[in-house]
């Protein structure tokens, strides 16, 4: 036989099960993504830190470079590129799933993850969107703004709170900040769970992770608000509230993915 004829018997790509969730599976989710963290809560305090650490250096760094404006742009893109972020909470909750007592050195194991090349294409892919998000934040202050940034956080505040053209920057700069988030979450919110539990390929966790959010928009819709808000609730504590938030969230995602997502279609 040729490798023509081979090629035309080529197994299809799997496709799976794709289940219709309600506002009450989140809920559930929730309350799993939190055993989980009860669970282990050294553990997931010790990888928590990382996100309000990261946050104050990013305070730092815009004070530093006279960048206050893109403060809250970099904070919100916690959204996009926080799938990739939480793999190795995923993976802890995958492992606890199946009876084991998971460190937090597990947490490191996806990267000996046979689909390790695909997470990192699309972790990638998460960070393209991050950029083009902050660049299309950079243009709408400068739109309203001019070339003059605010030089303290206090004038940023006067300028957004107390002028008009900074309301109408909060409104659309939200709109458009919801637009790469809704985005990001359709790509990603079930494909780093697929992959590491799978190890398909990114094509294939992109295509489910699609069909997913397609069946279950308001659901999907729902889970991204109730994400937003708690990361805004996380980083108003000062940042140190995403030490708890960021793995809650981590481990209802995967618990949410395992609710939606079935077996492959035969």
């Amino acid at each position: 036989m040729t490798s023509y004829d081979l090629s035309l018997h080529k197994a299809p790509p799997p496709r799976y099960v794709i289940r219709h969730i309600r506002l009450s599976d989140l809920g559930d989710a929730l309350t799993r993504g939190l055993q989980d963290f009860w669970v282990m809560p050294s553990h997931l305090l010790f990888l928590g830190l990382f996100y309000p650490i990261a946050g104050l250096i990013l305070a730092v760094v815009t004070a530093g470079e006279n960048a206050f404006y893109l403060l809250y742009p970099l904070l919100s893109g916690f959204v996009l590129i926080g799938p990739f972020a939480a793999i190795g909470l995923y993976e802890m909750s995958r492992r606890r799933e199946r009876g084991e007592r998971p460190s937090w050195r597990d947490a490191f194991a996806v990267l000996r993850s046979p689909g390790i090349g695909s997470i990192l294409w699309l972790g990638a892919l998460l960070a393209v969107l991050f950029i083009a998000w902050l660049v299309c934040a950079h243009m709408l202050y400068m739109s309203f703004f001019g070339d003059e940034p605010a030089k303290t956080y206090a004038q940023l505040g006067n300028q957004i709170f107390y002028t008009a053209e900074g309301r109408r920057l909060m409104i659309v700069g939200n709109l458009v900040g919801l637009i790469f988030a809704f985005v990001a979450l359709s790509l990603s919110v079930f494909s780093f769970p697929l992959m590491l539990d799978r190890h398909v390929g990114i094509d294939i966790a992109i295509r489910t992770s699609l069909q997913a959010t397609r069946e279950n928009p308001g659901v999907i819709l729902a889970w991204g608000v109730i994400v937003v808000v708690l990361l805004v609730a996380g980083m108003a504590a000062a940042f140190m509230g995403l030490a708890l938030v960021m793995p809650v969230l981590a481990h209802a995602t995967w618990h949410l993915y395992r609710r939606t997502v079935g077996p492959p279609l035969t």
